[in-house]
């Protein structure tokens, strides 16, 4: 009975440490910044971003991944001695490789070769370890076999990410943006524009403007080879595409159960020209690089905006900054890749129809 006992109190120390940890990163980097921007073509409606890639880890996803963690390890899932596993593009997989790191646990990433250098690099140097699958929708199979071989926890973001996150408040990215809001013209959004990955951000969004029944819509967009759009269309939520997106950490071949059309408003597809355009052509306004799920996001802002003109309407679009460009030099902002990957010739096509 006493080694029970001080087992439990082993364990309950490392519990409580960890705990402590994960809240002290979020003390520490609660909150990013909300940059606004002026579009002259657009004078009634004002644009801004939150700039998701200020958090320690880079990226949107470092919110997540701090759920994630919390969740696993009050649920038992996780201690000290666990190899933490998960399927991910990238970004994903960079922050939980940070947190990992935090709380000294092994970590590794399960992902398609195609995934870029930069982020493998930036996952190795939180100590994580990388291993490849030819295709996207290998990732789950392969994610469950390595948590068995090494008696670790498959995190399984594309399953939780929507539970885990408080979507009532405790300064989740909804409410975060609804509070910088406050003291702007049209301080309650028109529009809120978000990519769907695991799902997990979308429905955030969506329940929190439902509960605290703010008059705002919620639009998803989605990229190239991506199922999401088609299953919130009526597509059967068995749909699974060949191909995976070109367009990194967001877009999936299959429905994740984190997906929920039910909160989504309004989708928009965007093709894969259309993102790595947008994304330039914001940098450029922004004087800083941004990601090519960023890109996507403005696509879908843009096409709103023109919508919302049309119908002579004012109003206020939020979106999100998911990461930094940086993070994709040898990739959407080089243009050999452009060109051998087929994109080059319609990027600058499409660059030059998004002059406002």
């Amino acid at each position: 009975m006493k080694h029970l006992s001080t087992n439990r109190h082993k364990s309950g120390s490392w519990l409580a440490t960890a705990v402590s940890k994960l809240e002290a990163d979020y003390q520490r980097s609660a909150d990013t910044h909300l940059v606004f921007l002026e579009l002259p073509g657009f004078p009634d409606i004002d644009f801004y971003f939150k700039d998701e890639s200020t958090h320690p880890s880079g990226s949107l996803k470092h919110r997540l991944a701090r759920s994630l963690f919390l969740y696993a390890i009050c649920n038992g899932w996780i201690n000290e001695h666990t190899t933490v596993v998960e399927a991910s593009s990238g970004s994903t997989a960079v922050s939980e490789a940070y947190f990992a790191k935090l709380l000294g646990l092994s970590f590794v990433a399960v992902m398609p070769k195609s995934t870029s250098q930069d982020k493998i690099q930036a996952i190795e140097f939180y100590g994580g370890r990388c291993h490849y699958v030819d295709h996207p929708a290998e990732v789950y199979e392969a994610s469950q076999e390595i948590a068995q071989e090494t008696g670790g926890h498959f995190m399984d973001q594309f399953t939780f990410a929507e539970r885990a996150t408080d979507w009532r408040g405790n300064n989740n990215i909804a409410e975060s943006i609804f509070r910088q809001m406050q003291h702007e013209k049209h301080p309650v959004p028109h529009w809120i524009v978000t990519g769907a990955g695991t799902g997990g951000t979308s429905a955030t969004l969506g329940r929190y403007v439902r509960y605290e029944q703010h008059d705002t819509q919620i639009c998803v967009v989605d990229p190239e080879n991506s199922v999401f759009y088609d299953f919130w269309k009526g597509a059967d939520a068995g749909i699974c595409g060949e191909l995976g997106s070109k367009v990194e950490g967001i877009g999936r071949p299959r429905v994740e159960p984190s997906f929920l059309k039910s909160v989504v408003d309004h989708m928009i597809k965007v093709p894969d020209a259309g993102s790595f355009a947008a994304m330039l052509t914001l940098s450029r306004l922004l004087n800083r690089k941004v990601g090519g799920s960023t890109g996507t996001n403005f696509w879908g802002v843009l096409e709103l905006a023109k919508e919302m003109k049309s119908r002579g309407e004012s109003g206020s679009i939020v979106t999100l900054i998911c990461d930094s460009g940086d993070r994709y030099l040898n990739t959407y902002y080089n243009e050999e890749w452009l060109r051998t990957n087929g994109f080059l010739k319609a990027v600058k096509r499409e660059e030059m129809n998004l002059i406002f």
